[in-house]
């Protein structure tokens, strides 16, 4: 397995729910965390944590963030990519805005984050990406079409990187968690609250999968805190 200490880890979406629980184990393990936030929401800069304004439509920021990492840091290692909405945007809505926000911020954001990153994580021989992607890039169970199909690209961005940067030592997962108990959740009625996934424990699985060596790669990784048939 790969030694954590000193690899840096770029993380989106890190303010809140699955971004900052696995900003916080990183932490604990021994890596450098760049944390990529809308509002830091008390997420405090330290000797191993940089915190970075970061505003996944746009490009701009996103190129100011890769480059403020590089610079505090020397290096990047690995990009782990949370942020994403869950806006309703169905089948036979006529107006496409939700979907095209659903696009913009779980598909073109976490694309160009990686084009960014890849030559950096290239460099290293060992760079690691980790898309939160979700069980509705795997299947679809409820009316939000927009929604599983952004995941669905995710995924498939997924498998496209692993693609682009496997002789290189570029290793990609898709993370794709059912119900996590987090703010996006907290609309949910139809599954109870204390049943669903905790946080705490997708950022441990996110941090084995940064630390496995390049002999080792989970393309895709499935998680549920209900049994569905064929997941």
């Amino acid at each position: 397995m790969l030694d954590p200490d000193n690899r840096v880890v770029m993380v989106s979406g890190a303010a809140r729910g699955i971004g900052r629980a696995i900003v916080e184990r990183l932490l604990g393990a021994g890596f450098r965390v760049s944390a990529g936030v809308r509002e830091a929401r008390g997420l405090a800069a330290s000797e191993r944590l940089m915190v970075q304004r970061y505003d996944a439509e746009s490009l701009a920021s996103a190129e100011r963030w890769v480059a403020q990492t590089l610079a505090r840091f020397g290096a990047l290692h690995a990009l782990v990519n949370v942020a994403g909405i869950n806006g309703p945007a169905t089948l036979d809505d006529p107006d496409e805005s939700r979907l095209d926000a659903l696009w913009a911020i779980n598909v073109k954001a976490p694309m160009r984050l990686i084009r960014l990153a890849l030559p950096h994580l290239a460099a290293c021989g060992c760079g690691r990406v980790v898309n939160v992607s979700s069980l509705s890039g795997k299947r679809v169970r409820n009316a939000n079409t927009g929604y599983a199909m952004s995941k669905f690209a995710l995924v498939a961005l997924t498998h496209a990187v692993r693609q682009a940067g496997w002789e290189k030592g570029v290793r990609a997962t898709a993370l794709c968690p059912g119900y996590v108990a987090t703010d996006m959740t907290a609309g949910v009625t139809n599954f109870p609250r204390e049943r669903m996934s905790d946080p705490a424990d997708i950022a441990l699985l996110t941090e084995t999968v940064l630390r496995l060596s390049n002999t080792a790669s989970v393309a895709e990784l499935l998680v549920n805190c209900q049994r569905e048939e064929m997941l």
